[in-house]
């Protein structure tokens, strides 16, 4: 990675594409389970994204071997698609960027209250 592609996000943009194009040959079932997926672990990003892309490329393979060996969906992830997403991204309850913004602003209210207040 050179500093242009980390600049300009090009490498995530090429990265997420050729997730996607290894989720296209995935089973029904399987891609369904990718997108829930992809969309509860963008809850835990940073600012790029750059984060989630090793831990994508994990849940993609783990998605094909299973796919592979024809396992049902059900059986690898259960029904917990969020709890699964929370202990990928870190542990359950694990922060994510809008617990530390909720955090801040929590902050930034009661020092503004306490000013007025005083």
């Amino acid at each position: 990675m050179n500093f242009w592609e980390t600049i300009t996000g090009s490498d995530l943009t090429r990265d997420y594409k050729a997730f996607e194009a290894r989720a296209a040959a995935l089973p029904a079932d399987h891609r369904a389970a990718w997108d829930q997926i992809k969309g509860h672990l963008f809850h835990y990003s940073d600012f790029t994204g750059r984060n989630l892309m090793p831990i994508f490329d994990g849940v993609l393979g783990l998605l094909e071997e299973t796919a592979a060996d024809g396992q049902d969906i059900h059986e690898v992830l259960g029904d917990d698609i969020p709890g699964f997403c929370a202990a990928l991204a870190g542990e359950t309850g694990g922060r994510s960027f809008r617990d530390r913004w909720r955090e801040q602003l929590n902050r930034n209210v009661a020092k503004k209250l306490g000013r007025l207040g005083g």
